[in-house]
């Protein structure tokens, strides 16, 4: 049976919103929404908050929620994929989930999701997808395409409009475009490996750091879901963020 951690990186100095994790939605701080969302999970072994910042480690250590614990990490990274890697770099697991710290809403299903495909043992990374249905979306290039085949496995990740349809009659098929959401699963040992290797021209170029992973030659495993959450990313977010949540509540 593999063992499977989640961990939520957490820095203090977001440049668009200094000390986000601690912001209070709804009565809590962020982060312990995200905890408790990520707790939810049944597939994982363990949560870990990768933090640089003692004030968010003392919130975290104060919710005292067993199996949930706090990894101090260096304040340089460039990336939370390289603060999750030193988090785990000296654990003997078998893959790690990485779930954003802005992410109050993520869905513990599609958790568990990404925690079965990269157990089986068939794929380095996993991640997640959504049905673009927002027409404004497809040409938003903050709104970042996915593109894989018939069996999942990715095969690009753009800020353009990919696919382009040449024939364009005004309406895309369905289907045609899908969303890529932050979240994603990796093996172990291939995670240490991706962050030992520096950043390629494609990700240079678009700034998507999973493109290091597809240049790596990377099989990644592309699961298509309904839900990408919100992810907060400036103080106005709280207000959406907060409607969100209460109107998730019943039926949680």
């Amino acid at each position: 049976m593999s063992t499977i951690v989640g961990v939520i990186p957490s820095r203090w100095g977001s440049t668009r919103f200094p000390g986000k994790s601690l912001a209070m939605i709804a009565g809590k701080p962020m982060i312990q929404w995200v905890v408790e969302r990520v707790k939810q999970a049944r597939k994982l072994d363990a949560v870990i908050v990768a933090t640089d910042d003692e004030r968010i480690a003392e919130c975290v250590r104060a919710l005292d929620i067993p199996d949930v614990r706090v990894a101090m990490t260096r304040d340089d990274h460039p990336t939370g994929t390289d603060r999750i890697a030193e988090a785990v770099q000296d654990l003997n697991i078998d893959a790690v989930i990485n779930v954003q710290g802005d992410e109050p809403l993520i869905d513990p299903a599609l958790i568990d999701e990404l925690a079965e495909v990269i157990a089986s043992g068939e794929w380095d990374m996993a991640t997640a997808a959504t049905l673009i249905e927002d027409e404004a979306q497809i040409n938003d290039p903050s709104v970042v395409k996915a593109l894989f085949n018939r069996h999942g496995q990715a095969l690009y990740f753009s800020r353009a409009t990919i696919p382009y349809i040449r024939e364009f009659t005004g309406v895309p098929p369905d289907g045609t475009y899908w969303r890529h959401i932050g979240i994603y699963a990796y093996r172990r040992d291939y995670l240490l490996k991706f962050v030992a290797e520096p950043p390629c021209a494609l990700e240079n170029l678009e700034k998507l750091e999973q493109l290091r992973a597809l240049d790596m030659g990377c099989r990644m495993k592309v699961v298509k879901t309904r839900d990408f959450g919100i992810g907060v990313d400036t103080p106005e977010d709280i207000a959406k963020a907060e409607w969100l949540l209460q109107q998730s509540r019943p039926g949680d």
